[in-house]
């Protein structure tokens, strides 16, 4: 009965909100996990839905903080339970939502990881095979990098969404809203020379990056190449290609980039999101006067 309702919630998420398929994977799979709380504490009870309360809940919560799960995770599942009980209000299955009163767990800000405009250099530089998949390399960082989009972003791309014309690459982003991104000369000047060579991995589809086999790579695939060059460059074991996302945005502003702007080239939906790299700068400036003004009192 429960997989059923969760069933229905997922599939109305994905027609009623268009929320893409990696989100309602993630709703689905912390809605399951619920589920499966709920058997094995409430194992004879029938009504598994009415019979949450938020003393139920909190012990859910406890239990993954026990288990190691991160706020942020913990704030994602809660909010996942909060959304489907609304839903169950809404269709008249329950009559109380038992997360209205519990609060998400305060996630600890992070500063995210970027590189140097010298560790930036030194990565362009580090895919040294001149072979196709070598190429393929060059062009995927100088993607990243060039136009600061997401890794889930840069492997929807198709050849369909390149004007290397006017150096701009159309991109799917989250909730699937597309937006036009400069990329810059360099990417799309990687981008070509690896369009010379592309036929020689026998593409089996419009994507634009592809794997040996010639079938788009997966998300795991690029992480995997990206950090296999970011490894050369930096002892940093953080570094992933979301670090090239934060890089481009951290240099951007370095430079006087409206905030604004910036966000728009990220494809955030609120400025509050963006302002994280504005804390990154404000660090970088501080980090400068103590060690440079002789009164900065060391």
């Amino acid at each position: 009965m429960v997989r059923d309702y969760i069933k229905r919630f997922i599939d109305h998420l994905g027609k009623e909100r268009g929320l893409s398929q990696f989100t309602l994977s993630s709703y689905r799979g912390d809605l399951l996990q619920f589920y499966s709380f709920l058997r094995e504490k409430t194992p004879h009870q029938k009504d598994l839905i009415s019979t949450v309360d938020r003393f139920l809940l909190r012990h859910f919560l406890g239990k993954l903080k026990a288990e190691g799960y991160a706020n942020g995770s913990i704030s994602r599942k809660l909010s996942a339970i909060r959304s489907f009980y609304k839903f169950l209000c809404r269709e008249g299955i329950t009559s109380a939502n038992p997360a209205v009163y519990i609060s998400s767990p305060k996630k600890k800000k992070k500063l995210p990881s970027f590189l140097s405009p010298e560790q930036i250099s030194s990565l362009m530089g580090s895919p040294q095979r001149p072979d196709v998949l070598g190429l393929r390399d060059k062009a995927i960082l100088e993607t990243f990098y060039g136009s600061g989009i997401r890794l889930r972003e840069l492997v929807g791309l198709n050849l369909s969404h390149l004007d290397l014309a006017n150096n701009l690459i159309k991109v799917k982003g989250k909730g699937d809203k597309e937006r036009i991104v400069p990329m810059g000369r360099s990417a799309s000047a990687a981008i070509r020379k690896y369009l010379e060579k592309r036929e020689e991995l026998k593409p089996k589809e419009d994507a634009l990056f592809l794997n040996y086999r010639g079938y788009r790579l997966s998300p795991r695939g690029v992480e995997l190449i990206v950090k296999g060059y970011l490894r050369k460059i930096s002892e940093d074991g953080s570094l992933s290609p979301h670090s090239l996302r934060h890089s481009f945005a951290t240099h951007l502003l370095d430079r006087g980039a409206d905030l604004r702007a910036v966000k728009e080239l990220l494809g955030h939906s609120s400025l509050s999101t963006t302002q994280i790299y504005t804390h990154i700068t404000a660090e970088r400036i501080k980090k400068v006067y103590r060690q440079a003004h002789p009164r900065a009192g060391g």
